[in-house]
């Protein structure tokens, strides 16, 4: 079976050429207010070019194209439901009366009587105006920081194609266009229901003439061409790949893939001088690059707790990201650290730092100082929207389950086990939200593995994690909390809603009003919701 090719609607005086064309002008058309159009999807190149044929030898009009002049299409094996869905990516009925949308035995009986056949229930593969009342019309509000979005998708097959997408973008530095593919897919996220025609998209923010020709294509064709021929691609794959290791990021892979470099080996035998960050990522690349169960989350988070509570009594762990937003994976672990005494916390991270490192808990670190001003007024803003509190980016070295219930089938070195320590009440984490030099991905599909030589890890008791650790005084730890939390496209659209719709300035540090000039104060995110005029939106629904 060939699917039906995406067509192009043409004016009648085109149409009327075409079937004056494959008709040779041997048969002239007996009845003009006819005009047939024949579906191949289903029906087949072949089928459908014999049953044309034999339609225009018998004095009917049949368009080889669809036109806004045709009154009959004609369809086997198709459901009412495709037909309308494909009618609807045509651009709907076009002409002055409702097509016929009708099976092919009213073709096969018009053909067996030389003329049409009256059209009779029977032929029918749906009433449009049944139909028509039937559609579920959604309405979305435009921005995703005034949605709820779960982790129930319901549109799945159309968001993972957007989102490959807006990964071939970021990956190719092109993020302006990466984020109007995340936004469609976010739209479509947000939505109750499956979309199944086209017709339920009128009016709907974000959703771009690209992102909608794909979701025309997989709701006509199950798939999108353009999106599994991405996939395919050599350049695609690599780039997932060479990003996956950690420290590597997109300008340094595509650095690579120009001097020839595709896969994890050719990158070893090539020489080139790596970092410690990437040397590191390199040599741990197939355990950061495996998900991070809550359970392991968790095992981290007693891990931090210990090392702050050791050096500074009092202060507050809490685990940030997917895991807070109800996920069960990740791909690394997020904490927020601060002291409810305001600059208690200086000079907290390189102390645990220290702990951690003693303790043998650290396979590789890099610790950034602050570098925001606090004044009485609050943080100057920063420049970017990047946060500028002191974190530390690591490799943490995690025992794996068993050997977490039964340290003792390790040495006691806590070099090779971590014991549990007191348990700490966490919220749940998933991706890093801040961006630069570091990009994360999961490579291991199947059309990548083959770029992904690794040697055999043998069974260790260990596995290495990705970890960060952001440490925040008090007076901003809502903000810090906000923003750690996620999704990376929720937090853009909060800020795009405070500049746009509020005239205010929203960073992880702070609110500023433009307008009254001043730091506009807040303990809990829901004060900072009320500040921009948003209904509060829990953490485990902010999963645009």
């Amino acid at each position: 079976m060939v699917p039906l090719k995406r067509r192009k609607v043409v004016s009648s005086a085109v149409g009327n050429n075409n079937a004056a064309d494959h008709s040779g002008g041997k048969a002239p058309t007996k009845f003009p207010q006819v005009v047939l159009f024949l579906l191949e999807r289903k029906m087949g190149a072949s089928r459908r070019a014999f049953l044309s044929q034999l339609g225009r030898k018998k004095g009917f009009q049949v368009e080889e194209l669809f036109s806004e002049n045709v009154t009959h299409v004609i369809s086997e094996n198709n459901s009412g439901e495709e037909v309308r869905t494909w009618l609807d990516s045509q651009g709907g009925d076009r002409g002055p009366t409702p097509v016929h949308l009708l099976d092919v035995s009213w073709y096969t009986e018009s053909m067996r009587a030389g003329r049409p056949v009256q059209v009779l229930d029977r032929h029918k593969l749906q009433k449009q105006q049944i139909d028509e009342a039937e559609v579920v019309v959604f309405s979305v509000p435009s921005y995703a920081c005034q949605r709820r979005a779960t982790l129930d998708n319901h549109n799945a097959i159309l968001t993972d194609a957007l989102s490959v997408l807006a990964e071939n973008a970021e990956l190719s530095d092109e993020d302006g266009r990466g984020v109007a593919f995340r936004r469609a897919a976010a739209v479509l996220k947000a939505l109750p229901k499956p979309v199944t025609r086209m017709t339920q998209l009128r009016g709907l923010p974000c959703l771009g003439e690209h992102s909608l020709r794909v979701i025309r294509d997989i709701l006509e064709n199950g798939a999108s061409t353009e999106v599994e021929s991405m996939k395919q691609s050599e350049r695609f794959k690599a780039l997932k790949v060479l990003t996956g290791i950690f420290g590597v990021g997109t300008k340094t892979a595509d650095r690579w893939i120009r001097e020839g470099i595709y896969t994890l080996q050719q990158l070893r035998d090539s020489g080139q001088t790596l970092n410690r960050a990437q040397q590191a990522g390199l040599e741990h690349y197939v355990e950061l690059n495996q998900p991070v169960t809550k359970a392991e989350a968790d095992a981290v988070g007693e891990i931090v707790e210990r090392a702050v509570v050791s050096v500074l009594p009092g202060a507050q762990i809490t685990l940030t990201g997917g895991f807070r937003r109800g996920k069960l994976t990740g791909h690394d672990v997020d904490f927020l650290i601060t002291h409810p005494e305001e600059g208690r916390e200086e000079g907290l991270m390189s102390k645990v730092v220290s702990w951690l490192e003693s303790q043998g808990f650290l396979l590789y670190q890099k610790t950034t100082r602050n570098s925001y001003l606090e004044s009485k007024d609050g943080p100057a803003r920063p420049p970017s929207n990047m946060d500028r509190f002191e974190r530390c980016f690591s490799v943490f070295k995690l025992a794996k389950e068993e050997k977490r219930k039964h340290p003792g089938t390790l040495t006691e070195n806590a070099e090779d086990t971590c014991r549990p320590g007191a348990h700490m009440q966490v919220e749940g984490a998933e991706s890093r939200l801040q961006t630069g030099e570091t990009s994360q991905s999961q490579v291991q599909t199947g059309e990548q593995r083959h770029l992904v030589e690794t040697k055999p890890a043998g069974h260790k008791p260990w596995r290495a994690v990705r970890v960060d650790l952001v440490v925040s005084p008090i007076s901003q730890f809502a903000f810090a909390l906000l923003g750690w939390t996620g999704s990376k496209l929720f937090e853009r659209e909060l800020r795009r809603w405070a500049g746009h719709e509020k005239a205010m300035s929203l960073s992880s540090h702070a609110l500023y009003d433009n307008t009254q000039s001043k730091y506009l104060r807040a303990t809990s995110e829901e004060e900072i919701f009320a500040h921009l005029g948003l209904e509060f939106i829990p953490p485990s629904e902010r999963n645009a």
